[in-house]
């Protein structure tokens, strides 16, 4: 037997004692020691073939010798222990995760507008956020725990000015416009009680789209009492607190009467008020289907580019999400007041469980001050309301 000391080598333990690795075993050294933290070979032999050498990957094999390592063996990233197959996965989903939303720009919009649709529904990737990091967490995965904090930076970096409140450009004070807008659904079965809810905001401009020759005298009767000046084209119709010195159709959908300008006379001074509903957008076999808003689109663009209007405000259902490319044309010449005024989202559609705003208030020359959405009304849509400094 090998002469025992204390301890001058930590690293390197052999059951009950240490040993000078620098020293040539003992000749007189049996060739199959035992000792209370090696494991005694099976009485009933071997079953499978010995090596030279005891096997790593199996130290509780039969007629194996191997010295216990309780601190290495649990230790994740112990050589012979390799990474867990589910830490990776979270890995790759946090990876692709991030990489959608930084490179999202660069997804084909063909076949089927997938580009479009992607932007869409885009913050609801922030989803992923905590659900791999609680699932990095049961794991104890340092790793995944970093990745999936990394995925919130990138994700906070793209929207968390979303939550940052209201920019207050009006001094410190209340706009000087309060300003409504709702798709108030032809199918509406109470609209006395949707106007109500709409001038609960105690709105200034009220514009409403999907409004029916059926519904338009209950929607005077609650709407004329508050905002005495009304003009309604179409299935479109505004109303407001100042005289509308001017009012006509814009036509930006030859199939359709739903689209309008007023000149306003506000407090500060005249602005040109646009209220437009866009033709509607489908997913379905063929993808994405948003040819006709896109046309529709387009002939608004020109419109507002023959606008001569400093002051300028776009109410309306435009069926798409700002984030979405396709309405970028707009959006670089108009801003939203969600964006800049809003504190979240502000999703309007579908009212039961708003999964993304489609129902917009676009402003140039006007400081949004405020952004919100009212109360849920016989309407599939919700209503948005901002505040603006004239």
């Amino acid at each position: 037997m090998a002469d025992l000391r204390e301890d001058p080598y930590p690293d390197v333990y052999i059951g009950g004692g240490f040993s000078d690795p620098s020293e040539p075993p003992s000749p007189a050294e049996p060739s199959e020691p035992t000792g209370p933290d090696l494991i005694a070979p099976d009485p009933a032999g071997p079953s499978e073939p010995t090596g030279p050498g005891p096997s790593m990957s199996s130290p509780a094999a039969p007629g194996r010798y191997f010295p216990r390592f309780p601190y290495f063996s649990s230790f994740p990233y112990f050589p012979y222990f390799p990474k867990r197959r589910g830490d990776r996965l979270l890995g790759v989903v946090a990876v692709v995760t991030g990489l959608v939303l930084v490179c999202h720009s660069l997804v084909p919009n063909t076949p089927g507008n997938l580009g479009s649709l992607l932007e869409t529904v885009l913050p609801w990737t922030g989803l992923a956020v905590p659900v791999l990091l609680l699932a990095a967490l049961v794991r104890r995965s340092v790793p995944a725990v970093v990745a999936a904090l990394l995925l919130g930076a990138v994700w906070s970096a793209l929207f968390a000015s979303l939550f940052l409140g209201g920019s207050g450009g009006n001094g410190g004070g209340g706009p000087d416009l309060t300003v409504v807008t709702h798709n108030v659904n032809a199918d509406n079965p109470d609209p006395a009680a949707t106007a109500r809810t709409l001038l609960a905001a105690d709105p200034d401009l009220v514009a409403l789209e999907e409004v029916t020759d059926e519904a338009l005298p209950a929607y005077r009767e609650s709407l004329d009492r508050r905002l005495p000046h009304s003009v309604h084209i179409g299935t479109v119709a505004l109303w407001s607190r100042y005289p509308i010195a001017e009012s006509r159709r814009i036509t930006i959908d030859p199939g359709w009467s739903r689209s309008l300008r007023a000149l306003v006379q506000g407090p500060k001074g005249p602005l040109a008020v646009y209220v437009v509903h866009l033709p509607s957008v489908r997913v379905g076999a063929s993808g994405f289907t948003t040819g006709r808003r896109d046309e529709t689109l387009g002939a608004l663009v020109r419109a507002l580019d023959e606008e001569r209007q400093q002051k300028v405000l776009l109410l309306g259902d435009l069926n798409g999400a700002t984030t979405d490319r396709r309405l970028q044309p707009l959006t670089s010449r108009l801003a939203s007041v969600e964006g800049s005024g809003g504190t979240g989202f502000g999703f309007s559609w579908p009212a039961a469980f708003p999964l993304t705003r489609i129902d917009h208030i676009l402003t140039r020359g006007l400081t949004p001050t405020d952004a919100w959405t009212l109360p849920s009304t016989g309407s599939d849509h919700r209503p948005v309301a901002a505040g603006l400094g004239a």
